[in-house]
């Protein structure tokens, strides 16, 4: 048999049997986690980019982590999913400072545009997953960039009692999921439940999940969180760019 013909026939058998061998994993390698250091109103504000070993324009994810966490723990818990979906993922590094929450806004969108500069970015696909602090400030995103951002999903936060007059603030309903664990030791379902009334009264679309035996901790179930996450997103995008 000819050779390459021979070569051909065991990378289709490859994918029959299950993907267990699948293809993705040589860029797994290929693809590079890169450290950036930006300029945001004159302050620098340093992130990670992870892309995956292609020329092509991907939707990217902007990643915001909890208080006390690193971009390089969210970079972690998506990059496997994201090289085999095609996704390129930024997370900043997250002042734990409530003088930045004004802030916030500007410069993930400061971050996304740098990030742009470096890979191929589809700005009609840029949504943001937000856990614990970083959900906090993903709703922002949602409401004071609507018109940016595709869709938001936030893990084990919810939109503080006195802080619902940002609805008003968004001049797009942007998409929004919720992941809250029923044990979550800081966000009651009492409350999840209330931010998730909130949002679909105000005409939001909704995808709300209460995961069972659940606390506080994203990681333990990021796999299962991130899949779910990104089939959310997979069915927005922007229609005004």
């Amino acid at each position: 048999m000819n050779p390459v013909r021979k070569n051909v026939l065991v990378i289709v058998l490859g994918f029959a049997l299950a993907g267990i061998f699948s293809l993705a994993a040589p860029s797994v390698l290929a693809a590079k986690v890169v450290s950036r250091m930006v300029l945001c109103g004159g302050v620098k504000y340093h992130y990670r980019l992870f892309s995956p070993d292609t020329n092509a324009a991907l939707p990217g994810i902007l990643l915001l982590h909890g208080a006390g966490d690193i971009p390089d723990n969210m970079i972690g818990a998506w990059k496997q999913f994201a090289t085999k979906n095609r996704i390129a993922l930024i997370a900043p590094q997250l002042p734990r400072d409530k003088k930045f929450e004004p802030l916030a806004p500007a410069v993930f969108r400061c971050v996304v545009e740098d990030a742009k500069q470096q890979v191929a970015l589809d700005a009609r696909r840029i949504y943001v997953f937000g856990n614990s602090m970083g959900g906090y400030l993903a709703y922002d995103a949602a409401m004071f960039d609507s018109d940016y951002f595709a869709a938001v999903a936030v893990t084990g936060m919810v939109i503080a009692d006195n802080y619902d007059w940002i609805l008003s603030r968004a001049t797009r309903k942007t998409p929004i999921a919720i992941y809250i664990g029923d044990r979550d030791q800081f966000s009651s379902l009492a409350r999840a439940r209330n931010t998730r009334d909130l949002l679909v009264n105000a005409g939001f679309p909704v995808q709300y999940v209460e995961l069972k035996d659940h606390d506080h901790d994203y990681y333990v179930l990021s796999d299962r969180i991130d899949a779910s996450a990104w089939r959310f997103f997979h069915k927005y995008q922007l229609s005004h760019l």
